[in-house]
């Protein structure tokens, strides 16, 4: 008997012993089978057998679906009703015996049953019918479970289990890679990989067939790092310069001359390529500001995040973050998000003249609403619990077609677009990738503390981007001679 009240409103969980079990008892238990189920038990148990996770190999099978392992339905599923319900808390196995007649598909109802049969009073083993149905009513089961009943009456709070959450790392920076498997790589310069970091996510990302890297930089550093670390770099171009400032305005001047497609940061600073970039006259600058976007793979959001600015533009002007936001559209639409929701972050909903992030916001909004900036469904300012949380933005009571669903977020400045990434890095378990757009061509920044799906990812990110934008200017051409 519980006698500590605050027990004695918690759940119970009851027995039921030997003697108390008569002939006919039941019990149920009713369970559909989610995706959820499938990869837990694949993780306990080590079955990764692709009838039960590859969806593309269960596409070609005569289910054309996911198929349940069988202990799952059997083994867990009647260890549920036997151990907690009939005979309940302190039952053990002593066999059991199963006939299966059909698989349980992903999205079936079962409905599993155990009816007292017989009892021997020796051992106290109490011997069960076991039936198990789907939602149509067909036989999956049937069999016999051979248990010794408790003969002590037990009576406890029932325990509470760890809530899990299961976490895929790094799917999204994968299904961007396979976006790319339709294009011919780019030619790539990479500037100044005279670290292994560097030199080997280049390496990889040409393996991948994502670019054709050229190599800018101090040949006899870069190969020194390639001995090191095992690399042949016999396929490769390599382009000698004496140090990381002429790297950076080769790689520029490779770029302004149409001969490489995209740029990636090897081991120097961002702010020495960048400013190489920007050299009026020399760099490859557009009539729109240059801007960066984090494409972050956050497993506990369903969709792909863009972050921006994070990296180039300390305190963007009005004009800036304007293109700031078009820039991060034009990157989404190259990643077939059509209809990118953007999110313009400040630390309050409500338009305040004290807060220029909330000013902003709402001009930004009416630009929109005018035309003047495309392609996506913008608003704001939403703080950023708003912007992804669904439930954040319903108690808020704020109405939106962006809140709680944002794809991308847009900071109101460096610091905060800078801690909100690596925040979602570091507490997460976020991966990210990082484009720089808003110049001639892609440009890759990578950091030394990056992975090498990260490096691949940005790869792939510049890869899809300079195919869309060739893609985009074709149309335009094309428009412009039919008139």
């Amino acid at each position: 008997m519980i006698s500590n009240p605050k027990l004695s409103s918690m759940e119970l969980i009851e027995n039921k012993t030997f003697d108390e079990i008569n002939i006919g008892d039941s019990a149920t238990i009713v369970r559909s089978l989610t995706t959820e189920d499938i990869h837990l038990f694949a993780l306990v148990s080590g079955d990764v057998n692709p009838t039960h996770i590859d969806w593309e190999y269960a596409q070609s099978s005569t289910s054309q679906k996911l198929i349940g392992h069988s202990m799952w339905s059997s083994g867990a599923l009647l260890s549920n009703v036997l151990g907690n319900q009939l005979p309940g808390p302190g039952t053990i196995y002593h066999g059991q015996t199963l006939e299966f007649y059909r698989s349980v598909a992903l999205g079936d109802t079962l409905t599993v049953t155990v009816t007292v049969k017989e009892k021997h009073e020796l051992d106290h083993r109490v011997i069960f019918d076991c039936h198990c149905v789907n939602q149509n009513q067909e036989v999956v089961y049937t069999g016999i479970a051979d248990m010794f009943a408790p003969t002590e009456k037990i009576k406890r709070p029932r325990a509470i289990l760890p809530k899990i959450h299961l976490r895929y790392p790094g799917a999204q920076l994968d299904r961007l890679v396979l976006m790319t498997e339709r294009y011919q790589p780019i030619r790539m310069a990479i500037v100044h990989p005279v670290d292994s970091h560097s030199l080997r996510g280049a390496v990889d990302a040409a393996r991948t067939n994502l670019i054709i890297p050229v190599l800018v930089g101090p040949v006899d550093k870069i190969r020194a790092v390639a001995a090191a670390e095992a690399i042949d770099l016999s396929n490769y171009e390599c382009v000698n310069t004496e140090h990381s400032h002429e790297a950076a305005a080769t790689a520029v001047a490779m770029a302004r001359a149409g001969e490489v497609e995209a740029l990636m940061k090897g081991s120097l600073h961002t702010d020495e390529l960048m400013h190489a970039a920007v050299q009026r006259g020399t760099g490859i600058s557009t009539a729109r500001r240059m801007s960066h976007v984090f494409m972050m793979d956050v497993p506990t959001y369903p969709r792909p995040l863009f972050v921006t600015d994070a990296a180039i533009n300390i305190d963007p002007s009005f004009e800036t973050k304007c293109d700031i936001v078009q820039n991060a559209i034009d990157l989404a639409h190259a990643l077939n998000v059509t209809n990118p929701k953007v999110a313009l972050l400040s630390a309050v909903e409500t338009i305040n003249p004290k807060l220029r992030s909330t000013m902003e916001a709402a001009a930004i909004c009416k630009m929109a609403d005018r035309k003047q900036i495309k392609g996506g469904i913008i608003d704001g300012p939403l703080a950023f619990d708003n912007a992804v949380s669904v439930e954040a933005a319903r108690i808020k009571g704020i109405e939106s077609p962006v809140a709680g669903q944002a794809d991308i977020v847009v900071a109101p400045d460096l610091e905060a677009g800078n801690m909100v990434a690596k925040q979602l890095e570091y507490l997460a378990d976020a991966q990210s990738s990082g484009i720089v757009l808003g110049a001639r061509v892609p440009i890759a920044l990578t950091s030394r503390a990056d992975t090498a799906l990260s490096r691949m990812a940005s790869c792939a990110l510049a890869l899809l981007l300079a195919h869309h934008q060739k893609a985009v200017m074709k149309k335009s051409e094309s428009g412009l001679s039919s008139d």
